[in-house]
């Protein structure tokens, strides 16, 4: 397997370094499918004799295992590279739908927990570091830019994977022509061998199109000083095993957990949000489902150019205040959509379009965040155990938002303000992840690794 280490995946001298972004978006817009499970539930539940939280926990699973896989090998990914890495990423991704369908096959959920949920879940956890590292290195005059590139792909995955799919679904259902078709068990099996085979390939097409910086290179007439512009960006180096050690990675962790679990707030409960919003008294919504479910496909969209045009944004803007927009503006966004919202469809879509681009923006800017904090030396690594952030607020997210809503009645009965004690327990949610972000300062030295002539005095203790 020595084909698959960094050593072989070193650029030659003149490499455009722009070829690397499709590579990077290959393994992205794989793994972004994660997002469209929604097109295959309720023929799921339907073949299963299932429940819709026993299908849910299939999605669960497997963000849990993205935030714990990425934690635990974030450290193997960097050591080894990204074309071995995001090599095993295709294979668990690829081996996890095909598990997952034998589980559909034979009627075993508990198999389909193990394929899409951990095995699959492993895959999204090592794909998703995997080229974040690697585009930060290629443009280091870019950093917001080059991981707002490569996470736009996660979100738009589910823009590919959703309409192919139902086609996918179609084609494999002779009843799909029938009134009020749900697809068959058998139809949902042959997509997921469809998309084993699809997604590994494109996957294997990024792997072995990825390339790695030499050692000391740089862009043509690029200044390392003109990057440290803010005090908090450092030129040094800090290993994963310290950055945890430190107050900054906690105050970031609780600043994405804090904006994540917000964002969960509106996409998990996205459809019957907006038809809820809009009930006439007589019980009938004013907002069709279909109409409600182009509403999910505008945010996909807008979690998907958030996550570029957020990230480019904050190069310019600096990583602190660019969160102070996504959690202090997401706070006024969702105190005007809890107590105004309901006035005008136009207000309610522009106001969950913006929040879910400040959704997008967290992930995408997260890493240049690290970056800027902690260098570049184990950059990926560090990411991988923020991204524990990330399986903690996909617990936490639906949990509150279901739980206020549980009380309040049942599904449509709701109105409005139904809503209106969950979203204000968002409000405090970004209020918190705000003062978290505030707090954030330059890593102390003593953190840093020691560079030639210039020893560490001592082994770091953890930051009071």
């Amino acid at each position: 397997m020595g084909w698959l280490d960094r050593e072989r995946t070193i650029a030659p001298p003149g490499f455009n370094r722009w070829l690397v972004p499709p590579a990077a978006l290959a393994v992205h817009l794989c793994i972004g499918q994660a997002y469209a499970t929604s097109v295959y539930k309720t023929a799921l539940v339907k073949h299963f004799g299932a429940s819709l939280t026993e299908i849910g926990v299939i999605f669960s699973i497997a963000i849990v295992m993205l935030g714990l896989s990425a934690a635990v090998m974030g450290t193997w990914v960097d050591r080894n590279g990204p074309r071995k890495a995001m090599f095993t990423s295709a294979v668990f991704w690829a081996s996890g739908f095909l598990i997952g369908s034998l589980g559909i096959f034979t009627h075993q959920l508990w198999l389909v927990y193990l394929g899409y949920g951990v095995v699959g879940g492993v895959g999204l956890g090592i794909g998703y570091i995997s080229p974040v590292s690697t585009l930060i290195k290629w443009f280091p005059d870019r950093p917001g830019l080059a991981t707002g590139m490569a996470i736009m792909g996660f979100g738009g995955g589910a823009l590919i994977a959703s309409p192919v799919s139902t086609a996918l679904l179609k084609m494999y259902d002779p009843g799909s022509g029938a009134t009020g078709w749900v697809a068959s068990g058998d139809a949902v099996g042959k997509l997921f061998l469809t998309l084993a085979v699809v997604y590994l390939a494109y996957m294997m097409f990024g792997a072995f199109t990825i390339k790695v910086p030499a050692e000391g290179w740089k862009p043509a007439g690029f200044d390392p000083a003109t990057v440290k512009a803010s005090k908090l960006v450092t030129t040094d180096n800090v290993s994963a095993r310290n950055a945890v050690r430190t107050r900054q990675f906690w105050l970031v962790w609780i600043a994405l957990f804090c904006n994540v679990t917000a964002g969960i707030g509106i996409l998990e409960q996205a459809a019957p949000m907006i038809q809820d919003f809009f009930r006439k008294s007589d019980g009938a919504s004013l907002v069709s489902a279909v109409v409600a479910a182009g509403f999910v496909g505008l945010l996909s969209i807008g979690n998907m150019a958030g996550r570029f045009a957020w990230s480019a944004t904050s190069d310019v803007t600096g990583r602190k205040r660019i969160y102070m927009l996504y959690l202090g503006g997401g706070a006024v966004l969702y105190t005007v959509l809890a107590l105004a919202g309901s006035s005008t469809t136009f207000l309610y879509v522009a106001l969950a379009f913006l929040i879910i681009s400040f959704y997008g923006g967290g992930f995408a800017t997260a890493p240049a965040y690290l970056r800027d904090l902690f260098g570049t030396f184990q950059v990926g690594a560090i990411h991988g155990r923020l991204l524990t952030a990330w399986s903690a607020a996909g617990v936490a997210g639906p949990l509150i938002v279901n739980a206020f809503l549980d009380a309040q009645g049942k599904p449509g009965q709701l109105n409005a303000a139904s809503y209106q004690p969950a979203l204000l327990t968002m409000v405090a949610l970004l209020v918190v992840g705000f003062a978290a972000n505030l707090l954030v300062k330059p890593v102390d030295a003593r953190f840093h690794e020691p560079r030639p002539g210039r020893e560490r005095s001592a082994e770091p203790a953890l930051e009071a």
